[in-house]
C-alpha cells in the first residue's frame, strides 16, 4: 500500500492529537465514515497507528514498520533535512553512515561532493554510492536484516570499532521528550553506541514524527549529539532539555509551541 495524502493528513492528526475518532476525521475530510475507517484499517495494517473503538491512536509496539512504508513517511520533510546535513560535510571528510530512511536521503544528498570515505552499516547506502568513483565506500560485517538492509549484532559492532571518523550521520526510530533516543533492535543499538563513540562529530538527522513514536530499546541520550537537524521540534518540554545542552540545533521550518500550563 502507498500511503496517499489523505493517510499522511490522517497520521498527522493522530499523532498531534493522541488519538482521533472515526466522526472526526470523516468530519474533517468530508467523506464517509466508512471511507475513514478502510483508511484507518489499512494505516492498522502497516502498524503506523493502533485503532481503538471508534477512532486511533499513535502506534507504539515493539516491532518497527516496514521499511518502504518509514521511507514514504514524511518524505519531503527527510530531504530537507538531507540536504542540510549533505552542507555540513566537507570535501575529503570520513563519515559513518548509519541504518535509516533518513540517512539513505542523506546519502543520496552527498553525491555531489568529491573525496569522501564513507563506512556504513546500511546496504542501501553502500548501493547509493558505490558508483560514485570519488568515494571510498566501506561496509560492515555482520548480519544483515532482511526486512530493511541493515548490518547489525556484535560482528558489525567489532568492524566499526576499527574506526575514528570525522563525521556520525545517525537516525533513529523514535525520541522520548526526556531526550532519550531509542530503537527497536537491540543489536543495530550496540552498533549505534559503537558509531557515536567514534566519531569527533554525530550529527543527528530526525523528522519530527520521531517525537511522536516510542521505541522499547534505549541508545544513549540526545546530550551526545553534537548537531541536530530536523524539520520542528513538536515539544516543549524537548525544546527544554535541548536548551540545557551545547547541541547545535538546526530547525528548518520552526514552528510555535504553546507553553503547557504550570501546575
Amino acid at each position: 500500500m502507498l500511503l496517499t495524502d489523505r493517510h499522511e493528513e490522517i497520521l498527522t492528526i493522530v499523532r498531534n492529537k493522541r488519538k482521533a475518532t472515526v466522526k472526526e476525521l470523516a468530519s474533517h475530510f468530508s467523506v464517509t465514515q466508512q471511507t475513514i475507517r478502510k483508511n484507518l484499517n489499512e494505516l492498522c495494517e502497516k502498524r503506523l497507528i493502533q485503532r481503538t473503538h471508534g477512532g486511533a491512536i499513535p502506534y507504539s509496539g515493539t516491532t518497527n514498520m516496514e521499511h518502504e512504508v518509514r521511507r514514504q513517511i514524511s518524505a519531503d520533510e527527510k530531504n530537507k533535512i538531507a540536504q542540510k546535513v549533505a552542507s555540513l560535510i566537507p570535501e575529503k571528510s570520513s563519515i559513518l553512515l548509519t541504518i535509516g530512511t533518513t540517512t539513505e536521503a542523506v546519502a543520496t544528498a552527498l553525491e555531489g561532493h568529491n573525496n569522501l570515505l564513507i563506512i556504513t552499516n546500511n546496504i542501501n547506502v553502500a548501493n547509493i554510492l558505490r558508483v560514485h568513483p570519488k568515494f571510498e565506500v566501506i561496509i560492515a560485517s555482520g548480519v544483515v536484516r532482511s526486512s530493511d538492509g541493515g548490518i547489525v549484532g556484535e560482528s558489525a559492532s567489532d568492524s566499526l570499532n576499527q574506526f575514528k571518523v570525522d563525521y556520525a550521520i545517525i537516525s533513529v526510530s523514535a525520541i522520548d521528550e526526556d531526550g532519550s533516543l531509542l530503537d527497536f533492535d537491540f543489536r543495530e543499538v550496540q552498533v549505534l553506541q559503537k558509531i557515536i563513540q567514534n566519531a569527533h562529530h554525530v550529527i543527528l538527522a530526525a523528522d519530527s514524527t520521531k517525537l511522536t513514536r516510542t521505541a522499547p530499546v534505549r541508545i544513549g541520550h540526545i546530550s551526545q549529539i553534537d548537531t541536530f537537524v530536523t524539520d520542528r521540534i513538536v515539544s516543549q518540554k524537548f525544546k527544554n532539555v535541548i536548551q540545557e545542552t551545547n547541541i547545535n540545533i538546526i530547525e528548518l521550518c520552526p514552528e510555535e509551541i504553546t507553553p503547557e500550563p504550570v501546575k
